[in-house]
């Protein structure tokens, strides 16, 4: 697959997820498998701009290309003026954010809630390509605003007409957030008619899973967010099963281990000590989630301040989960990143 002058190493992709999709996760997800990694949301008001959080966002250095920003907003002219400060900032390619739920985006008439203002979408749509000064733009809805007003295909064809270079897909609408099922009969009609590259987005939790929603749907890519939280082998997974039809065994303890550590470093060097270990926390529930003792060792966790005190526990928890050897397996679709233990 390939996204303007970008080819892609393989069609996995790591969705945006706000307060999540950082740097160092993002490289941690391309090292162990996926071909490209999109950023958490960056605000399209430029009074932002100045903030330490606008500029850690903005802070690219040493990350494997593409380099993919996402950028959310109502105002076109705004929209624009973000688009070309992140190219002038590192990114090589410009997502657009039509697909948030969440209310306080939706609030303000941004994200999954413009799908119900199709005029504005093109407007913002070419007004952002036109800002983003050569770089491709991508764009990133769910399949309408509710189960009666599912109007991706209609979408499309303005993202097509404004220059999108490819589209992006939540098998969910606005209405539904994240409850229910993803549906992947309405990616299936998008594709159908598309002309630029189709993500398929939404409860892709297996390598199973994957390989039937790229063969249902026909979409050029996969695009996986919350079940690779705590996972991030979870791309090099797919990525075996997709190319040899063979299921991987289960990451051993030991390596879970290793990348948690691996991640809190560059976490911690990418945050500084303060705010390293607080957003070290939901990544370290994440990853033990699951393993014997874990929700008392998370509630302990949430007590300690520093970074030092967090990788002694850390270290701790480990060794002692290694003397019980165990190993984490993680059970099918349909408990979403729910895993269970099974003696190794």
């Amino acid at each position: 697959m390939q996204i303007g002058p970008y080819p892609l190493r393989n069609n996995l992709i790591v969705a945006p997820m706000a307060g999540v999709t950082d740097r160092p996760f993002r490289q941690l997800c391309k090292r162990m498998g996926a071909g490209m990694a999109v950023s958490e949301m960056v605000t399209s008001n430029s009074l932002l701009y100045g903030s330490a959080k606008t500029r850690r966002r903005a802070d690219h250095a040493g990350e494997v290309e593409p380099i993919s920003v996402q950028i959310a907003g109502s105002a076109p002219e705004m929209m624009a003026q973000a688009a070309r400060y992140n190219v002038d900032n590192g990114a090589q390619i410009i997502d657009i954010n039509m697909g948030c739920p969440a209310k306080k985006v939706c609030n303000v008439m941004a994200g999954s809630a413009l799908l119900q203002d199709e005029p504005l979408v093109g407007r913002i749509l070419a007004a952002v390509v036109q800002g983003a000064a050569g770089a491709p733009v991508t764009l990133k809805i769910r399949t309408g605003w509710d189960k009666e007003h599912r109007n991706a295909r209609t979408i499309l064809h303005i993202a097509q007409e404004s220059g999108i270079q490819a589209l992006a897909i939540h098998g969910r609408t606005r209405a539904c957030a994240y409850h229910g099922n993803a549906e992947y009969d309405t990616i299936k009609a998008v594709k159908a008619q598309a002309r630029i590259p189709v993500i398929a987005n939404g409860d892709i939790t297996t390598p199973e899973k994957a390989k039937h929603v790229l063969e249902y749907t026909g979409a050029d890519a996969i695009m996986i967010g919350r079940a690779a939280q705590g996972r991030p082998w979870l791309f090099r997974e797919i990525g075996h099963f997709l190319a040899t039809g063979e299921t991987l065994p289960a990451p051993e303890v030991e390596e879970i281990h290793q990348v948690l550590l691996e991640h809190l470093d560059d976490l911690y060097r990418f945050y500084g000590e303060y705010s390293g270990a607080r957003m070290a926390r939901k990544h370290i529930a994440w990853y033990t989630r699951g393993l014997a003792d874990s929700a008392g060792f998370r509630h302990a966790m949430n007590q300690l301040e520093t970074t030092r005190q967090q990788l002694d526990a850390v270290n701790d928890f480990f060794w002692r989960t290694r003397e019980r050897g165990r190993r984490l397996v993680y059970v099918d679709a349909s408990h979403l990143n729910t895993p269970h233990l099974e003696a190794a």
